[in-house]
């Protein structure tokens, strides 16, 4: 499947993968911004995704050495956008937020990979509305219920 893509930035890395099994296609920043509620970095580039598919923007594992969370934990890029794709992060545990921290080396930089792209097929599904809907072993239990 081949998937347009457009450089927005003059310096937007066309994604791509480190090993030819992994499933995401990593993403560079390109530009970063700092506001009152979060931080942003631009990656450069827009998509087009193909009818029938979805694109989904998460963290890089590397996420787990900064002190940063994807503000919505996974982007989801329908076809109808044709944006730049963009990760929006706010400060994680011991770190307040304030204008003058500079993060060191708790924060991306730009040029540092900064998340992953994964397009995946949708199926088509519709519901149907039912008054049972049989049992499992793990019924109606919810958080923590199948053990810990």
């Amino acid at each position: 499947m081949q998937v347009k893509i457009k450089k927005v930035h003059e310096d937007a890395v066309i994604p791509s993968k480190a090993h030819a099994s992994d499933a995401g296609f990593d993403l560079v920043a390109t530009s970063f911004a700092k506001t009152d509620e979060y931080l942003e970095y631009g990656t450069g580039i827009a998509i087009e995704v193909p009818e029938g598919h979805v694109g989904l923007l998460y963290p890089r594992s590397s996420i787990s050495k900064k002190d940063l969370t994807l503000c919505n934990s996974v982007g989801i890029i329908d076809v109808g956008f044709v944006g730049e794709l963009k990760f929006r992060f706010k400060l994680a545990g011991k770190y307040e937020y304030y204008v003058g921290w500079t993060g060191g080396d708790k924060l991306y930089e730009v040029g540092d990979r900064i998340g992953q792209l994964i397009i995946m097929p949708i199926p088509a599904i519709s519901f149907l509305e039912v008054d049972d809907l049989g049992s499992s072993e793990r019924g109606e239990g919810s958080f923590g219920s199948s053990g810990s």
